[in-house]
Parts: structure tokens; sequence; C-alpha cells
């Protein structure tokens, strides 16, 4: 075991999106390759992108990005609360990878005190197992109307004695505001916690920013760790936020996916989204599904049934008919094939209000939910090649299509129609192996370009040398205890 009084550090962020899950990982790599033992830590995650640990847990796929820099398998510890919206104003409550608790917004509050002795509790074994533990923050400390009983930001580093370095975004403009305000908003005792600030996304010339960087030093009392200009290789390593949704590729087949509103485990679609040879279109609402569509993905979504009402709503159902029409391909994953189903059924209502929906019927099979959760890691075969990944969802498919499976897993996994154009599965992360996903674009005409795991393990090298670069590394390092 380690030193229980290991160093660590956190990086907390001016508001979300400012790059704090990137600025985690490079300096985990970074850590790593001075040699140091390091892990992440996120305190309380909000995303419907999730992973799937070694354990049968869930936790949010950016600590699972920051534990690959780590060198380590993802583990509960490292998001001991993950908070999955169901809707605009309630969540799923993970704890420890487990579902505990539905929560409306308004209620979640009276749930923290009780989180906040298990997110203490992962932090502790993370640091007596490690040399350096980097913890990123979740929103911004300066939402003070958050702040009782936060377990997210100051209320976590307060109750464990964690140092602050406060990240800024200047690509969003007002990053002087950005900090200074948030300085001047914070109650003493937190602001005491932030030891430091860095910019990040930085464009331009480094000269113009100087007047502006000593401002803050100035106002905050603050030191600067360095100014991070954009990092150009943020698009080989996987998004977490649904705004960060991308398409990518070159030019040939044109695949499209249908980016619904409660759309989960997105990041299916990034080894995708690095192949030359076609185009990937993340289809948002109020566009009709492209004539020239070659593949069709109906992508996870942590609400089944009321994101194929959205699908509707949309006219994607009539877009899939003259799709398919047309000779193109529909594959869905997770919820996207329990949609082409003919029905889902939940009579006690796991996944939203009680009741049954009408599926698309593509797919001669039907669904009904769950209570259970099935979570695992699989591995097995699909099209004549290895294929690895993982299952989390609710609910279990039947049906004459089932005949045809998509995988074997070595149970029999999915569903393909008699005319071989419309599959589903309930597989996770399957593009990420070269082989399947030369198999299956091969289908399309597609020549793959192989070596995604290694392309996404030489831009972490590349993010950490990007950090070595342009911040104090050793100043944080040492910060951090």
């Amino acid at each position: 075991m380690k030193n229980p009084t290991a160093g660590a550090l956190m990086i907390q962020g001016t508001g979300s999106n400012v790059g704090k899950s990137l600025l985690v990982a490079g300096l985990c790599r970074a850590a790593r390759l001075r040699g140091l033992s390091v892990a992440p830590f996120k305190p309380q995650n909000m995303s419907n992108n999730a992973a799937v640990t070694v354990d049968g847990g869930e936790i949010g796929r950016a600590q699972a990005l920051q534990a690959l820099a780590c060198g380590l398998e993802p583990a509960t510890d490292m998001n001991p609360v993950l908070l999955k919206p169901e809707t605009d104003t309630g969540a799923q409550v993970i704890l420890h990878g487990r579902a505990v608790a539905r929560a409306q917004a308004r209620d979640y509050a009276t749930l923290k005190p009780q989180l906040l002795q298990g997110v203490l509790d992962s932090f502790a074994r993370l640091r007596a197992a490690h040399d350096l533990v980097i913890v990123e923050g979740a929103g911004s400390p300066a939402e003070v109307n958050l702040r009782p009983r936060d377990i997210a930001n100051m209320g976590f580093a307060r109750a464990a004695g964690v140092p602050v370095v406060l990240a800024g975004d200047i690509d969003r403009g007002g990053v002087i505001a950005q900090i200074v305000g948030t300085r001047a908003v914070i109650e003493a005792g937190d602001a005491a916690m932030i030891r430091g600030f860095l910019i990040n996304k930085f464009r331009g010339d480094p000269v113009l920013l100087q007047d502006g960087y000593r401002m803050i030093e100035e106002r905050t009392g603050w030191r600067g760790f360095g100014v991070v200009p954009w990092f150009p290789g943020a698009h080989r390593l996987p998004a977490e936020d649904a705004v960060d949704l991308r398409g990518g590729g070159g030019q040939g087949a044109h695949v499209v996916c249908l980016t619904l509103s409660r759309i989960a485990n997105f990041d299916d679609l990034d080894p995708l989204a690095t192949e030359p040879g076609l185009r990937l279109t993340m289809l948002g609402p109020g566009r009709a599904i492209p004539g020239d569509a070659d593949l069709v993905i109906i992508p996870g979504t942590k609400s089944t049934r009321g994101d194929l009402a959205f699908l509707r709503q949309q006219g994607w159902d009539i877009d899939l008919t003259a799709h398919l029409r047309r000779g193109g391909h529909v594959l869905g994953i997770c919820g996207g094939y329990q949609m082409l189903g003919r029905v889902i059924r939940d009579p006690m209502g796991f996944d939203g209000p009680a009741g049954e929906t009408e599926g698309l019927g593509l797919l001669d099979i039907q669904t009904e939910m769950a209570a259970e959760k099935r979570l695992t890691r699989v591995q097995g075969r699909a099209l004549g090649q290895e294929v690895t990944g993982y299952e989390i969802h609710m609910g279990r498919t039947s049906g004459p299509d089932c005949a045809r499976p998509f995988a074997h897993i070595p149970r029999a996994d999915g569903a393909i129609s008699a005319d071989g154009r419309v599959s589903g599965t309930y597989l996770h992360g399957l593009f990420a192996d070269d082989g399947f996903r030369a198999a299956w674009l091969a289908r399309l005409g597609v020549a793959s370009a192989p070596g995604y795991a290694a392309g996404v393990q030489q831009a972490l090298d590349d993010l950490a040398a990007h950090l070595e670069t342009h911040l104090d590394v050793d100043g944080l390092l040492a910060l951090a205890g």
C-alpha cells in the first residue's frame, strides 16, 4: 500500500465544458510518464456517457479515459457518484457503480450528506493506493446557489483538504471576468482552497494576454500556472459531453447517427469519426435523414421510449423507411436496438411512465423492461472477427429475428433482419476493435484504417507533452504535495 497521505490536486473550472476532463487526463499521463503511480477522481459526475468497470459497475466515460491515461483499469472509486439524466429535471443516481435512487433536481440536495461519506471513502482508498490523485471538479464553484451540501467542488475540496487550481476557458471570451468573478462571489474559506489558476484553449499571440494574465494574479492573489493553447489532437480523444458531439472522417460512404435527446454512450461512434474512407454526420433535431446516407445508426439512450417519441417527432421514422427503400442499412445500438422492434413494454415503469410503445417494426423482436440493469464487459465474435465491448442496459429482447444474432459473446446477442440490412445489438464499444470495424465497413465498400486504440494512446502522450510545454507542471506537482 502507498502512503495514505499521498499527494492530491483538484482541477476546478469557471464553468462546464472548459476542458477540465482533458486537463486531468493530460496531467495524469504526464505524472505517469514521470514515474508516479497516479489515479483520477471525480466526486460527482453528470453524464449519460458511462463506462463499465471490471467489477460490473458504471462510471463516467471521462474517468475511464483518465484511467487509461494512468495505465489503470477503470474502477468505481474513480467516480463514486454518477448522475444520469432521464428528464430535464430528474436523474438516476449511481453510487459506487450501482443505481440507488431516482431523484428530481430539487430533491437531490437532500441525498448529498449521505453521498459525501461514500465520496470520501472512495477518495481515501485511491489515495492509499497511489502516489498521486488528480481530482476533477464539476460545473463551477461560482454556482454559489449550489454551495450548501456541495460534494462536487469546494464541499469536497474542504472536506478532503485538497488544494485547487481553477481553469478558465478563453475560447468562450471573458476569461478575466470568469476567474476574477469567481474569486468575487465565493466565500473566503473556499477562496483559500484555490492556490492558482490556468487559462485553457488559447488561440493567437500569447503576448497579447500578458497584461490580462497579470491583472488576474493581482486581483485574485492567485498564482498563474500557465496558458494552454488549443490542443489540436482533442478530436482524437473520446468526448464525454453531448455538447461535444461531432462528425468527422473523410470522403466516401456516408454514416448518419441520429442525435437523440437523451443520447448515451455516444463515444461508440468515435472510431468511425477517424476513418478517412467515410463521412460521419451527427444529425440534430429538425433535420431530415440525408438521401445519400449509406448507414443510419440509432444510438443508445437513457430513455428508450421517450427518445422513440422524440425520433418520431423529427419524422425520422418516415425517413428510415425511405432510407431502407433506397437500399440503405440501419444499425441500432442498445436503446436504438430496442426501438427497431415491434413493441417496447414497461409495465412497471422502470424506464419512465408505465406502459408500452409501438416500435419502428424494422426487426421482428420485442423488448420488456426489467428492474435489473445488465452491466458487464463482454468478448466474442461478430462478422467472423473477435469483438470486445460492454453491455449497460435494462430490458430483455426476444423474437424471431434473434435467430440471426448480431454477435456471439458467447451467448447470442442482437438480431439481424432477413435481408441483412437492419441490425441491432446491445454491445457498446464494438467499433474500437480494428478487425470488426474493418469487416463492418467492408459491407459499405469502405476500406478501414487500423490503429484506433494506438491512436488514442498517442493522443494522450501528445496531450501530456502539450501540458508539459505550456504549464508549470513541476509547480502543480509540488502544490499536490
